[in-house]
């Protein structure tokens, strides 16, 4: 969806009060602009209604731009709560779009039908932690340690000194597991925040 400093408070601002809102700054003549749109719509849509998104067109938009501090293109900027929790400047690969998605609304294979959501029993229980899930799978037994004693932080630390020199499959399943925590945290918890900014920065 195209948004205009007119349409821009209630397509993004209000929006993001109930669905996270990812807006992607571009300009008609931005080669790496045209390379990156196709990645986010594919990667948006592999999320159904988790998250939206929305472009400017920054020429048509010069005020959207500036009061964003948009100072490079394409700038991805997302949204919740009316405020901007994460972005990203320059095209980007596939997994890099993923992994940007994943920290602000968890994995694409989580995605569950709203309908068939709101037809299970409120007393379901939740499923396996990621601590006891990791005790079943006998991965990074490092960090069994830390999640026992709630140090999500700690455990955080050292998956992400893990992922320099990681093979790519080893650095998809700490991408996987730093989201999992992520949720059990809360995405807007500090921690989250932090880690989020920290996994997307080593990742792109």
């Amino acid at each position: 969806m195209d948004v205009t400093e007119l349409t821009f408070e209630t397509e993004v601002i209000e929006r993001s009060l109930s669905v996270p809102v990812v807006v992607d700054f571009w300009a008609d003549w931005c080669g790496p602009c045209k390379a990156l749109t196709p990645v986010l719509e594919r990667e948006v849509a592999a999320r159904a209604s988790r998250v939206a998104l929305t472009k400017v067109d920054v020429d048509a938009n010069p005020r959207l731009a500036q009061h964003y501090d948009v100072r490079g293109i394409p700038a991805v900027k997302a949204f919740r709560n009316g405020e901007v929790v994460d972005e990203f400047v320059g095209a980007q690969p596939p997994q890099s779009v993923a992994a940007f998605l994943d920290g602000l609304i968890g994995p694409a294979d989580e995605a569950v039908d709203a309908t068939s959501e709101a037809d299970e029993p409120e007393d379901e229980p939740a499923g396996p932690s990621m601590l006891e899930t990791l005790q079943e799978t006998g991965e990074f037994p490092q960090i069994l340690g830390p999640l026992a004693e709630d140090d999500h932080e700690r455990a955080m630390e050292w998956l992400l000194g893990e992922l320099e020199g990681a093979d790519a499959d080893t650095r998809d399943r700490i991408r996987e597991i730093m989201v999992g925590l992520f949720s059990e945290l809360g995405v807007e918890h500090p921690a989250s925040v932090h880690y989020r900014r920290r996994l997307a920065a080593q990742i792109y």
